[in-house]
């Protein structure tokens, strides 16, 4: 693929063009700025949204600080695993798993960009991505064209065609930031999981973050086929705090709501001079649902590979052989062969968490993975599997 710069002479010509100023397209601007080698390159990224909300959090873990390390609301190096018959309160290190606010994420990204005169920050909601011989390269946006020698789009327009042995849950969560009068949680310790509570919509669980002893988010989350009422969430997070955590009166100060498509589908990187970033170049964790790291891991392959003059990088290492164990994950999860919080009770109980953390990450050797699998139900587990190498599932 040619990367010769385009004739900057018209107003609405770029070098590069990202659509979408989520979690991807803000992570590659920040690559790109970090990087120093794009201060001559015309950027465009476009949003529907200004991002003056916090309408969202993501969390991840880190051995070193990261490039957001300044934006992390908190962090904790021990974090609780609940289900009925295993409680285990896990030390992490060398991990600390953080979190970062949406808004102060967006806030951060926007601010760094503001001070790059080559890049442009849009408002508009895109239309159409384009790339063909006859049309060039470019978005439509509000009715008005853009083009661009690249473009990075990582809007997932709509929920893809599934193939055979191709599986699509949602990973969808409802959270509260609540605030006690008094002490409640214990600051230094988060949790991770918390199955104990009705596993009958699919995989549930909560987890909890206190970022104080009076402050904290608890999130329901659910991973399953369908969307849940409104009130359905509501009531399980209420009934959660008063009874599960015995805190019978408190206040939610703020609320979120989000979904995470988890597919085993092979999301295409691109076509011609367009490249899929984000969840749309399938980047979120199939298995998990996790996608922070992964999205750091592609910004900065790309941005190297832009810097090489190509487009020749590659996904996190391994990925074909991890995109095989979340398949196998995926179609147990799908068809209910055995129950989620079964199978991350195993894993917990019987590993150290340091390699469950790992093994998530993508970035285990087969002979930790053999290690981790063989701590899993071996019978569901290998038909699961065969039903993945078969020819016809």
């Amino acid at each position: 693929m040619s990367l010769a710069t385009p004739d900057l002479a018209t107003e609405n010509t770029f070098d590069y063009i990202i659509t979408g100023a989520g979690c991807a397209g803000l992570s590659l601007v920040q690559h790109m700025i970090k990087s120093g080698g794009f201060t001559g390159k015309k950027i465009l990224l476009i949003d529907k949204d200004a991002k003056t909300k916090n309408d969202r959090t993501w969390c991840f873990w880190e051995q070193q600080p990261g490039l957001f390390e300044a934006i992390v609301k908190k962090q904790w190096k021990q974090l609780w695993f609940r289900s009925h018959g295993f409680s285990k309160k896990l030390a992490i290190a060398p991990y600390a798993y953080k979190l970062i606010r949406g808004i102060d994420f967006y806030t951060y990204c926007l601010n760094e960009i503001s001070r790059q005169p080559n890049i442009t920050f849009l408002t508009a909601s895109v239309d159409e991505i384009f790339s063909t011989a006859a049309r060039g390269t470019g978005v439509v946006a509000d009715g008005k064209t853009y083009r661009a020698n690249l473009i990075f789009n990582s809007i997932l327009f709509q929920k893809p065609i599934l193939k055979l042995k191709e599986y699509w849950l949602l990973q969808h969560f409802k959270g509260w930031f609540i605030e006690t009068a008094t002490p409640q949680f214990d600051e230094q310790v988060g949790t991770l999981m918390d199955f104990r509570t009705a596993q009958d919509k699919g995989a549930t669980f909560f987890y909890v973050l206190p970022f104080s002893p009076t402050q904290a988010l608890v999130e329901y989350t659910l991973f399953s086929k369908e969307l849940l009422p409104d009130d359905v969430y509501e009531t399980a997070l209420n009934a959660y705090v008063t009874q599960t955590l015995n805190i019978p009166v408190y206040d939610v100060t703020e609320k979120e709501f989000g979904v995470i498509p988890m597919s085993n589908y092979s999301f295409p990187t691109g076509e011609n001079n367009i490249v899929n970033i984000g969840t749309a170049g399938g980047h979120t964790k199939a298995s998990s649902g996790y996608t922070f790291t992964f999205i750091q891991k592609s910004s900065a392959a790309i941005v190297e590979s832009l810097l090489r003059n190509s487009l020749t990088f590659s996904k996190p290492h391994g990925s074909k052989r991890f995109h095989f164990y979340d398949s196998v994950l995926l179609y147990i999860l799908h068809n209910n062969t055995l129950r989620g919080a079964d199978i991350f009770t195993d894993f917990f109980k019987h590993n150290k968490p340091q390699q469950v953390l790992k093994f998530l990450d993508n970035e285990t050797s087969v002979p930790e993975e053999v290690q981790l699998i063989s701590s899993l139900p071996t019978m569901p587990f290998l038909k699961a599997a065969l039903k993945q190498v078969a020819p016809f599932g």
